[in-house]
């Protein structure tokens, strides 16, 4: 049911669904090992430069590879985001599942590699070739070996994320219940890892 709007967290000046879906309770622990399994179900997220004279940008992209808190991607090293990466290093990643309104965002901090970097043969995929296509000089093949297959890590800095405990139809009680009622719609916990959490989560 939706919880109670009181006036002592008007004056407080904070936002009541953020209060009152935060959550205290869960070890962090058990919160690191639940961004790992959400994550891990949601393959394609949004990833997020910063340009110059323009702001944030997003684009579409496959997650290649989770090691720990940190994100591996696949990628063309002919792409613009690469400028943008080589002015500003600060990118965030964002999921979301339509189906659950479950959400993840995370910031952190990118690094580039040139086309020498073994991990490229270790993630690459037939899949991932549809996006390079083939030349057909035998060097820009699509393949590992073609010199635009790069690799962006990122290594984050900061993750929030939100666990949503009720469905579709829950979510809408929810909804118009703290309507009717004036309370503020309480449908599941949102979680933060700050830098202490992702260094422990590192090691995990």
């Amino acid at each position: 049911m939706p919880d109670t709007l009181k006036q002592s967290e008007v004056d407080s000046k904070t936002d009541p669904s953020v209060a009152k879906q935060y959550d205290n309770e869960t070890p962090k622990e058990q919160q690191i090992k639940d961004f790992f399994q959400m994550v891990d179900g949601k393959k394609i997220c949004m990833l997020n430069t910063y340009r110059n004279g323009i702001g944030p940008v997003g684009r579409s992209m496959a997650l290649a590879r989770r090691d720990g808190p940190d994100f591996l991607f696949l990628a063309n090293a002919h792409s613009n985001k690469f400028s943008d990466l080589k002015e500003n290093k600060e990118v965030q990643i964002s999921f979301q599942d339509i189906k659950t309104q479950d959400w993840i965002s995370v910031t952190g901090v990118a690094t580039t590699t040139d086309n020498s970097d073994p991990r490229i043969k270790e993630v690459w995929s037939r899949g991932a070739a549809a996006w390079f296509g083939d030349l057909g000089d035998g060097k820009h093949t699509g393949g590992p070996e073609d010199p635009r297959m790069t690799l962006i890590e990122i290594k984050s800095k900061y993750v929030s994320y939100y666990v949503a405990e009720v469905g579709l139809l829950g979510y809408a009680k929810e909804v118009i219940s703290a309507n009717i009622t004036g309370g503020v719609a309480n449908t599941g916990k949102l979680r933060e890892l700050k830098e202490a959490d992702l260094e422990k989560a590192r090691s995990m």
